[in-house]
């Protein structure tokens, strides 16, 4: 059987491809190297059943021959350093992307699965966020790019499934972690990380009372496939339930790695969220997946990851 991952050579993306083909799937890795990178899957080259082409999911794709069973359409920027440095192609991704996706889902009768986000939560007003919750976005906030593409992207699936009966899943990611992230990704984990290894200071935006869920990467591939494989078509959540203040992360990271690091705290970003927390009942009950590691196990899988990249 053979899949597309979109975004496959990125942080999420390579993890899936490194799953799919441990359990024998044939891959088509997809990715313009925009904030993906080739050191990230160049492991997986010399396996026979992974292919890698470099391509943006905004331009028409003429490459793919034969049956594909199922589209993984992970290709988009998705730290908020990068999609305010590139909005106009992190909006394009997860629109005209998207609808590439769905075209060549319809042409291959595959199945898809597009990963949306926990940003189309906004500024939650209900906490934690259950998938029934629609959200308080700013669509013209300096994050809209990020957040009203993946609301969007969510809306042109539903379309597509209710005119075209297309087979659709849908997943809110919630802030996921662990090896192969960027060091200069600007977000929580790869920044404290990343400033604890040189004993710089470790900047907090805020009070650092805002809260993050954080979930291992190797359980959000888990949770992906178990979508994919699923009847469900979504959006469910999938994200680890246990909340951290940003304050108590910085703390955990600099005991984990040994750190001189003081806290030293800035403004926070225009329509950075204070709460983020996910209800995964229904990725409980409809999908028996639920996070595994915990975060200090997961924390020490990246800090040593980073250590091995940075020393």
């Amino acid at each position: 059987m053979k899949c597309i991952v979109t975004g496959g050579a990125g942080f999420i993306g390579s993890h899936l491809c490194e799953r799919l083909l441990n359990e024998g799937y044939d891959v088509i890795c997809i990715d313009n190297l925009g904030s993906g990178a080739v050191d990230n899957i160049s492991h997986l080259m010399p396996n026979k059943k992974f292919r890698f082409i470099k391509h943006s999911v905004i331009d028409p794709l003429q490459l793919i021959e034969g049956k594909v069973d199922f589209i993984y359409h992970l290709a988009s920027r998705a730290s908020p350093k990068d999609y305010q440095e590139y909005p106009v192609e992190t909006a394009l991704a997860n629109s005209v992307g998207t609808d590439m996706m769905a075209k060549l889902t319809l042409a291959k009768n595959a199945k898809i699965l597009f990963t949306s986000t926990s940003e189309a939560y906004g500024e939650p007003r209900e906490h934690p966020q259950k998938e029934s919750y629609w959200g308080n976005v700013n669509p013209v906030g300096i994050r809209s790019c990020y957040d009203e593409s993946k609301r969007f992207g969510e809306a042109l699936l539903m379309a597509y499934h209710r005119e075209y009966k297309l087979d659709i899943k849908i997943v809110r990611i919630f802030n996921t972690y662990g090896p192969r992230m960027r060091h200069d990704d600007g977000r929580v984990i790869p920044n404290f990380i990343t400033q604890a290894l040189k004993n710089d200071p470790i900047t907090i935006y805020g009070d650092g009372s805002q809260t993050r869920s954080f979930c291992y990467v190797e359980d959000m591939v888990d949770g992906l496939v178990k979508m994919m494989m699923s009847k469900e078509i979504g959006p469910k959540n999938l994200g680890n339930p246990k909340e951290f203040t940003v304050l108590d992360t910085a703390k955990l990271i600099i005991k984990a790695t040994k750190s001189k690091s003081k806290i030293e705290f800035l403004p926070l970003p225009e329509d950075d969220p204070t709460k983020r927390q996910p209800d995964i009942s229904k990725a409980r009950q409809l999908l028996g997946w639920e996070p595994r590691i915990e975060f200090e196990e997961g924390i020490k899988k990246t800090v040593d990851s980073f250590k091995a990249k940075m020393l």
